[in-house]
């Protein structure tokens, strides 16, 4: 039998037609569609004393920082939360960062202009003049209204490349935690004066609208920003932990018209966030909704509530993690892909690599993709990861 090569090719073109023209449509539909990656990122970028980390910044010479910027920038974030970056009331020292080191290209990669930024006041290092420790003393740094050797330690800030619509920001810095219905009381460990006088953010909770898209079509996406404190470095009262649990319930509550009445923000508005608005709740809520020692209600109740959506981003490098550095983390439950934090591995000295660090869009918002930015060991990229015990999580939206 005499093969016709020349007619199987033609029928072979032919049929490859279709599938040609749907690549084509899919990828003209996605062009159509903007996508936008919204991430967060625990940096680390703190130091001991106030201003230092300005002056490191400013030098224009922080190995740090660099490398933190080169890890947004291979990235390609269009909306970013950094937690841990040492807040100033100039706000200066975002500033400098988003100029000097993401808006300078680093080891090659394309430079990224963040024109609109938020670095609004926290909690941390914040006297209260209250003896929170029980220690004898008031001027600790355990006894601030959020844990911190100076005033704007371990700070929060906004930075993204689409309008921050300032006018309509609402900060809940001073909320006290006294407020919120069924709070977790540590029993027994502080007085009622002490604890009618405490603030429910360790840094603050923020509600930053972004408006995304051309301005006769701007979709308005609400950026719920926060950094619970971590449920540790406490006792057996559990002061650390109970207040974790309310800092993510917080949100739970801001989302839920029918529990929102609580809530006031720092302008003297009540209220939660309205039904039908877009959201992403972003930060390290330090909080495992599977392992660690968490209370892990709040979280719980956070991931399952009916106007949030988890696309539980992952990467390859946690799941290898897990493996290699083994210790606590060979009793683990959860999936290590969905870890975002290289913790402490020997028992009882650490947790292990725990999933800590979230972005969680609403229900009626597209997920177009996600990930955990965890290369593995092999790839030259691994060492850049280690800039931080957090790795950066994104998320990218379609907006229509």
């Amino acid at each position: 039998m005499k093969i016709n090569y020349s007619l199987l090719t033609v029928v072979f073109l032919l049929a490859s037609i279709p599938l040609a023209w749907l690549f084509l449509e899919r990828r003209s539909a996605q062009a159509r569609v903007p996508v936008v990656r919204v991430a967060t990122f625990n940096a680390s970028m703190y130091r001991g004393a106030a201003g230092q980390m300005l002056r490191e910044l400013e030098s224009g010479e922080s190995k740090h920082a660099r490398k933190i910027a080169e890890i947004v920038q291979r990235l390609a974030v269009d909306v970013l939360l950094i937690c841990e970056l040492d807040r100033d009331d100039a706000g200066r020292a975002a500033e400098v960062f988003a100029e000097r080191y993401l808006g300078v290209s680093q080891n090659g990669q394309p430079a990224i202009r963040f024109d609109y930024r938020y670095a609004g006041p926290v909690n941390t290092g914040v006297p209260s003049g209250l003896d929170l420790d029980r220690d004898g003393k008031t001027d600790g740094a355990a006894d601030g209204f959020g844990y911190g050797k100076h005033p704007g330690q371990y700070g929060m800030a906004v930075f993204s490349r689409h309008p921050i619509l300032a006018d309509r920001i609402r900060t809940f810095q001073k909320l006290e935690w006294h407020r919120m219905p069924g709070a977790l009381r540590p029993e027994g460990y502080w007085d009622d004066a002490t604890w009618q006088q405490l603030r429910l953010s360790s840094k603050s909770h923020w509600d930053v609208p972004v408006g995304i898209g051309p301005v006769e079509e701007k979709q308005v996406v609400h950026l719920l920003c926060s950094h619970p404190t971590p449920p540790g470095f406490d006792g057996e009262e559990d002061r650390n932990g109970r207040r974790n649990h309310d800092e993510i319930r917080f949100w739970v509550d801001y989302l839920s018209p029918d529990r929102a009445s609580w809530i006031t923000d720092d302008a003297g508005k009540a209220g939660g966030l309205a039904t039908g608005e877009s959201f992403v709740v972003l930060g390290d809520l330090n909080c495992d909704p599977v392992d660690g020692n968490s209370r892990r209600e709040a979280i719980e109740q956070l991931l399952a509530h009916s106007r949030v959506q988890d696309p539980k981003p992952r990467s390859e490098g946690g799941v290898a993690a897990g493996k290699q550095q083994f210790g606590v983390n060979a009793s683990h439950r959860g999936d290590a892909g969905l870890d975002t934090g290289d913790f402490g591995d020997k028992p009882p000295r650490g947790p292990g690599n725990l999933r800590v660090d979230f972005v969680l869009p609403s229900s009626n918002l597209e997920v177009f993709a996600s990930g955990v930015f965890w290369p593995l060991d092999y790839q030259p990229s691994s060492k850049l990861a280690k800039a931080s015990d957090h790795r950066l999580v994104w998320v990218d939206l379609a907006m229509r």
